[in-house]
């Protein structure tokens, strides 16, 4: 008998095949090869068929988008699959949805990772189906937009660990969210709906599909600094955000560190703090002619200011930045550049101005909100009664609004051009407007009711 000696080398590689063995074990397979017996369809009618290892499903002409759902339910995982889809279609992999008879009539609602073949290129973003929308749009994450490749298949990891959710194509991070809506259910493969006969009958492909449910923090993958992130979570930093800087403007308890913008101490009525919301209440309409406006005790240069906002039905209202208390101190609002916040349907302000510069998001009355991050798509509407994110993001004279995350805001606020749209505008008559070096964040009054929670800022010196 000749016994053969395992050389050093030999048993590292030994060990590293043992642990690859290991940690593929972990792994289970959500497709079983053979047919969709795990699976079941709701809401729609598409079909779905089984070649081979792979899952098809084929668009139909005058159907919902529909769902293959995985009859078991998750919480926390890590799940992986490869995805092929035709021209032409939308499709997308729920996570953590639900349907239930009591909601929407059983239509299928929670988290999707997006497959989107469009010129927008926000595949891997997430989409809340039949909630919210889009919560996570790529719209600051250059890398993650160009990931996904077109007609030919794309490697997707999903991993939705407690209230983090991240999203990779081909190795590529594309979404960092927290969010803390759902915290279990099923997985589905969806078939979005099509308003085009041409498309009938084209198909989206996966493979591979399989899923880790243990040990998930051993797994996850590092997060990449271009990827930017986005919280929902109510009136609390990540521990991201504190790392980087990050403070609550508002604690959402009280109204420390806030003043009226025409006196030294918070507003006596006029405005609200309940339920972690800070309201500034109905009064008629009129402009700061209630509680009226309050602005930050501290002044801002650099920075980026986020914050939620939820408008009553036919509400004005603004959030106002590089604003100076002196320069207004008789009735009306005090001045600054201005967020507009307003419902665009009800409120006769967003036909004024030129151009609907008075709009929602709008620089107001000097430039008009518009979408930056999809191509020949009108901006998306803020509706009544919904929780939206505004951010306002100045570097020096660079300024950015955003919209639910989408851009719809961009100038120089120290450039020839924006003089030129003041000179024109109700603030030609204060010199130097919008070029202060610092200035107070400011949320208005103006005689509507309007809701603020969320608030905080990152002070920058340069990005």
């Amino acid at each position: 008998m000749t016994i053969k000696k395992i050389t050093t080398q030999g048993w590292i590689i030994l060990l590293v095949l043992a642990s690859v063995s290991i940690q593929a074990q972990n792994w289970t397979p959500l497709f079983n090869g053979k047919d969709l017996n795990d699976w079941e369809i709701k809401q729609g009618s598409a079909a779905y068929e089984v070649d081979g290892d792979q899952i098809i499903g084929i668009s139909k002409f005058g159907s919902k988008s529909t769902y293959l759902c995985s009859k078991k339910t998750y919480g926390d995982f890590i799940l992986e699959v490869d995805v092929k889809i035709d021209m032409g279609l939308n499709s997308g992999i729920q996570f953590r949805s639900i349907s239930d008879k009591s909601y929407k009539n059983g239509d299928v609602h929670g988290y999707q990772a997006e497959i989107d073949v469009s010129d927008r290129k926000w595949s891997g973003g997430i989409f809340d189906q039949s909630r919210r929308g889009w919560i996570y749009p790529v719209t600051m994450n250059k890398p993650g937009q160009e990931a996904f490749k077109n007609g030919t298949w794309n490697a997707y990891r999903i991993e939705a660990i407690g209230n983090t959710i991240r999203t990779w194509i081909n190795g590529v991070q594309v979404t960092h969210l927290v969010d803390d809506m759902t915290a279990e259910g099923f997985i589905a493969l969806q078939v979005h709906s099509i308003n085009n006969k041409k498309l009938d009958g084209l198909k989206i492909r996966w493979r591979g599909a399989r899923i880790l449910t243990a040990d998930l923090e051993k797994e996850r993958w590092p997060v990449a600094k271009y990827a930017t992130e986005f919280s929902y979570l109510k009136n609390e930093l990540t521990p991201s955000e504190s790392r980087k800087g990050w403070r609550l403007l508002w604690d959402g308890k009280t109204t420390a560190g806030w003043k009226s913008a025409k006196a030294n101490d918070f507003p006596e009525f006029g405005w609200e703090v309940k339920d972690g919301i800070l309201s500034v209440l109905e009064s008629g309409g009129g402009e700061a002619r209630h509680g009226g406006d309050i602005v930050t005790k501290d002044k801002f240069g650099n920075f980026e200011l986020e914050l939620e906002f939820n408008i009553t039905p036919g509400a004005n209202s603004g959030i106002k930045y590089f604003v100076d208390t002196g320069l207004n101190k008789g009735t009306g609002s005090s001045i600054g550049c201005e967020f507009q916040i307003l419902d665009d349907k009800l409120h006769p302000d967003a036909k004024k101005g030129i151009k609907s510069n008075r709009t929602v998001g709008s620089l107001y009355d000097l430039i008009t909100a518009a979408s930056y991050s999809e191509p020949n798509k009108k901006k998306r509407a803020v509706n009544p009664g919904t929780w939206n994110k505004a951010r306002i993001i100045v570097n020096d004279g660079h300024v950015e609004h955003y919209l639910n995350n989408i851009k719809v805001v961009e100038y120089d606020r120290h450039s020839q051009l924006f003089k030129a749209l003041v000179a024109y505008s109700k603030y030609a008559k204060y010199e130097g407007f919008g070029e202060a070096p610092e200035g107070r964040i400011l949320l208005q009054d103006h005689g509507n009711k309007v809701s603020f929670r969320s608030i905080k800022i990152l002070s920058l010196i340069h990005i």
